[in-house]
């Protein structure tokens, strides 16, 4: 059953890259009692987000990036090993992941899979997050990969053991990525023969 919810006040905090909200909201809960909370929300937008694997090879195309909130967050150097990635902006969301694979990889992928669509930290931020994967070959190289703009990015292509490897050992920390080998391994997808 949905709940009474009343907006009381929602006030931009800032307008700067993304937007950062503060908001009063009234909320009637189960037992009837109304309660008010007050909370910041982050909205970046949406995004989509694919990982490229070749059955072949046993191989997936994974990306390495500074992140500055894992700097901030303790991470030294503030690499990340992920799966590439990107905000929708207006495209939508298959267009977005085939953009972002052929701009952060250099793979312009043939079928793509949609997985599912995830928030991924839905007690402060908006995002939601389309999750692909893509089989890829030397066929597909477009380009050297890595970035566009002010991107500056690591190409990775490595044995999918070695990248479940680094979830395990904690070098690959990207949840994005850790579902996306994990779905990857759960469907048996590295698994079935090439049709």
């Amino acid at each position: 059953m949905p709940r009474n919810i009343t907006l009381i006040k929602d006030k931009i905090l800032s307008d700067n890259y993304f937007i950062l909200h503060n908001i009063t909201y009234d909320l009637t809960r189960s037992d009837g009692e109304l309660v008010r909370h007050k909370r910041e929300v982050y909205d970046r937008g949406n995004g989509a987000t694919i990982l490229l694997y070749n059955r072949e090879r046993q191989t997936v195309v994974l990306t390495r990036q500074f992140r500055v909130a894992t700097w901030v967050n303790g991470n030294p150097d503030g690499m990340l090993i992920e799966s590439c990635a990107g905000l929708l902006d207006a495209d939508e969301p298959e267009a977005c992941a085939r953009k972002e694979a052929i701009e952060e990889t250099g793979y312009k992928v043939g079928a793509v899979e949609k997985l599912f669509e995830l928030y991924m930290s839905p007690g402060g931020v908006t995002e939601l997050i389309h999750f692909f994967i893509a089989e890829y070959d030397d066929s597909h190289l477009a380009w050297q990969g890595g970035g566009v703009e002010d991107e500056d990015i690591d190409v990775l292509e490595m044995p999918f053991t070695d990248a479940l490897a680094k979830v395990a050992s904690g070098e690959i920390r990207d949840g994005k990525t850790v579902i996306l080998l994990q779905q990857l391994q759960l469907r048996g997808v590295m698994d079935q023969a090439r049709s």
